[in-house]
C-alpha cells in the first residue's frame, strides 16, 4: 500500500479513512484509535516522546537498533510509563555504530527482531501525536521498517522540535558578510537547543535519554514561545 503523496493536514481524517482501507488487523487498531482532531488545543494533546537509534542514517541500508517511547503532555512527562527496547537489526553490527551508541552485539544478540515489537510499538503510538527531534529518521526508518514486516506504509502524526527551532530562527545561517566576520551558523541539534532554554544536558545518542531531552525541549518551546491554546495543526507534520 502506497504512501499519500503529502503529509496529510487532517490526521484525524487519513486515519479513519486508512482503518477502513488496510487488510492488517493491528494498523488497523492502530488508525481506528482515538485521534486529536485538527483545532485541538495544544494543552488537551495527547503527545509521545519517541527517538530511535540506528546503525546509519540511510533507511535503505540501515537498521533500527533501539526505540523509546515516553508519554506525555505539555503538564507532564510521564517517565514512569517509558518504554524502551533494543531491537536485532537483521544485519551485524559495524564498528562504527557500536562507538556511537555502545550498543554492542551483545546486546542485539538476545534482542527481539522489529516485527516482534511492531505491535507494542503501535500501541504506545496510538491516538497520540510523537514528538521527534529531526523527523526524516523516526519517520523514514519506521516507515521502511513497518513496510518490510506488513507490505504496507505507516504514516502517523508527529511535531518535530528541530524543525520548530528553526522556525523560530529563521536567520541563524549568518549571510556572506557575516561569515566574512567569524559568525557561524546556530545550530539546531537536540543539545544546542536545550542549552538555548537552559535544560540540563543528558547523554547523547541513547533512545530513552534522547526522548526525554526531546521532551523536555517540546515543553520548553511551547512555553516561550507558543501558548496551550494553539492548534496541534498549527506544529504537527
Amino acid at each position: 500500500m502506497s504512501r499519500p503523496s503529502a503529509t496529510p493536514a487532517d490526521w484525524q481524517r487519513y486515519m479513519a479513512h486508512m482503518a477502513t482501507i488496510t487488510p492488517n488487523a493491528s494498523l488497523a487498531r492502530f488508525y481506528g484509535s482515538a485521534w486529536p482532531a485538527a483545532d485541538t488545543p495544544l494543552e488537551e494533546v495527547e503527545f509521545v516522546a519517541l527517538d530511535i537509534e540506528t546503525t546509519g542514517l540511510d533507511a535503505r541500508r540501515h537498521a533500527i537498533i533501539s526505540v523509546c517511547l515516553i508519554p506525555m503532555s505539555l503538564a507532564r512527562i510521564r517517565s514512569d510509563q517509558a518504554w524502551h527496547q533494543i531491537i536485532r537489526p537483521a544485519r551485524e553490527l559495524v564498528p562504527e555504530s557500536v562507538a556511537f551508541h555502545h550498543i554492542t552485539d551483545t546486546d542485539v544478540s538476545a534482542a527481539p527482531l522489529f516485527s516482534e515489537i511492531l505491535d507494542t510499538l503501535l500501541e504506545h503510538l496510538a491516538g497520540r501525536v510523537a514528538v521527534v527531534h529531526y523527523h526524516p529518521i523516526e519517520r523514514g526508518f519506521i516507515d521502511l521498517a513497518v513496510r518490510h514486516t506488513l507490505g504496507e506504509s505507516l504514516l502517523f502524526p508527529l511535531v518535530d522540535t528541530m524543525q520548530l527551532e528553526a522556525r523560530l530562527l529563521p536567520r541563524r545561517k549568518p549571510g556572506w558578510l557575516m561569515r566574512m566576520l567569524g559568525h557561524k551558523p546556530v545550530s539546531i541539534r537536540l543539545a544546542a537547543c536545550r542549552e538555548r532554554y537552559g535544560l540540563p544536558t543528558y547523554r547523547a545518542h541513547h533512545a530513552l535519554t534522547d526522548a526525554l531531552a526531546t521532551a523536555e525541549l517540546l515543553q520548553a518551546q511551547i512555553a516561550t514561545h507558543y501558548s496551550g491554546q494553539h492548534p496541534v495543526q498549527a506544529l504537527w507534520l
